[in-house]
């Protein structure tokens, strides 16, 4: 069975950095494309990062450009999301995803979802 688990999230400050954590059980992480998508109360979700199976090729929102890394490591079926010089309107619950897509990180139509993990930057 797949599942998605997120962890890492928190209340920091503005300016301030958090490292979010997606593990990923029932599934080997080479052969799926991973994505980081975030939603703020009464907001839609949208997308934030996302990379091929092996981690070579990624993308970001326009938005995380410059602040946010994501990585792998498909041996650990680990990613990550490293977030710096955190913003107020970076506040949502962050999730991962999972799909077998070649491609398309940005659509927000992943088969696999992890719960999220809450994160709150204050001003």
């Amino acid at each position: 069975q797949v599942q998605l688990v997120e962890s890492g999230g928190g209340l920091v400050q503005a300016g301030g950095s958090l490292r979010l954590s997606c593990a990923a059980s029932g599934l080997t992480l080479s052969y799926y494309v991973m994505g980081w998508f975030r939603q703020a109360p009464g907001k839609e979700r949208e997308f934030v990062a996302g990379s091929d199976w092996s981690g070579g090729s990624t993308v970001y929102a326009d938005s995380v450009k410059g602040r946010f890394t994501m990585s792998r490591d498909n041996a650990k079926n680990t990613v990550y999301l490293q977030m710096n010089s955190l913003k107020p309107e970076d506040t949502a619950v962050y999730y991962c995803a999972a799909d077998r897509r070649f491609g398309n990180y940005e659509k927000n139509d992943y088969v696999y979802w992890g719960q999220g993990t809450q994160v709150t930057v204050s001003s």
